[in-house]
């Protein structure tokens, strides 16, 4: 965690997320820019921009700052007094700096693999089969954050999203017998599969204009659409159509007006769309606590403050 305060000096590597052209009054060109750093976004503001640097200084560079920490609209940002690109010698990794401490991609592509194993199923073991055989899908969900500012927002946060919302659900399910464990797990394994469509990059990602018109949801369907087609399995199949409900139905209620198509009808996409929250829900919350050491911290998911003190279970009297 970045711990800036006013008036300090601050020299340290960081990706530019965003940058801004704007023109001071005096008729001179600055640039606005967001700086990343380990889960940490900081605004930044470079006076006098030259040429050479408007070339250089873009999205997705990784500069070495130096600058001064102030308090402007009371939020803290950095005025740049020296910044460059960096080099082959500072030997600066792009996906440590947009990295989670102690998220291993490798390590979770691994425990993917494994809980595909949990299926039974031969239609829906088929369908993941095409799906994670497909080297462009693999290589972006391997790399890409689930979101750009709600949760899992860092480099390989989709599949650390994905792989934790399936080891709840394979907690869960021998509590509920009645719901079928391949839909569920299936479900889990590819619902946000087509993000990969949405973020075709890993570093300072945008919507791509395919996921902007038609968004995850769509493009997840019609991935397991496809996939299902390759395979042989014909469309109305019941559990080819359990599995798009609940893909389909996982943000709940369609009154709600979160994104879901359908609002859930089945035991699995009930049960899908309760353990997605939770997981969305509680990392987003886990985020904003390892960001801040105050107790009251504003939430852009939960649009309100949320109650961010660390409970210190080691101290407590029973």
């Amino acid at each position: 965690m970045l711990q800036l305060q006013e008036g300090e000096m601050v020299t340290e590597f960081f990706l530019i997320k965003e940058r801004e052209i704007k023109q001071a009054s005096n008729g001179s060109d600055y640039a606005n820019f967001l700086l990343e750093r380990n889960l940490e976004v900081i605004p930044a503001k470079l006076w006098d921009i030259t040429a050479e640097q408007k070339e250089k200084l873009k999205r997705k560079a990784i500069v070495k700052v130096e600058g001064s920490v102030l308090t402007y609209r009371g939020k803290l940002q950095l005025t740049i007094q020296r910044i460059r690109v960096a080099t082959e010698e500072d030997q600066v990794n792009v996906s440590e700096l947009i990295s989670r401490k102690g998220v291993q991609r490798e390590v979770l592509w691994h425990e993917l693999r494994l809980m595909m194993e949990e299926v039974q199923s031969e239609t829906l073991r088929a369908i993941m089969k095409q799906l994670f055989s497909r080297r462009i899908l693999r290589e972006r969900l391997t790399t890409i954050p689930a979101s750009k500012s709600y949760h899992h927002t860092y480099y390989a946060g989709l599949l650390d999203h994905i792989v934790h919302v399936t080891q709840s659900a394979l907690q869960l399910l021998p509590l509920y017998p009645k719901v079928s464990k391949d839909i569920v797990v299936t479900t889990c394994l590819v619902h946000d599969l087509g993000k990969t469509e949405v973020f075709t990059e890993a570093v300072a990602p945008e919507y791509s204009t395919t996921g902007e018109l038609m968004g995850h949801i769509a493009l997840g369907l019609e991935l397991v659409y496809d996939a299902a087609k390759e395979a042989g399995i014909p469309s109305h199949n019941d559990e080819l159509i359990g599995l798009k409900h609940c893909i389909a139905s996982q943000f709940g209620e369609v009154s709600q007006g979160f994104g879901s198509t359908a609002s859930p009808k089945t035991a699995e996409a009930i049960f899908f769309q309760h353990i997605k929250q939770m997981n969305t829900m509680l990392h987003a919350f886990e985020m904003v606590q390892e960001r801040t050491t105050e107790a009251w911290t504003y939430s852009p998911m939960f649009k309100r403050k949320m109650y961010t003190k660390e409970h210190d279970h080691g101290n407590e009297e029973g």
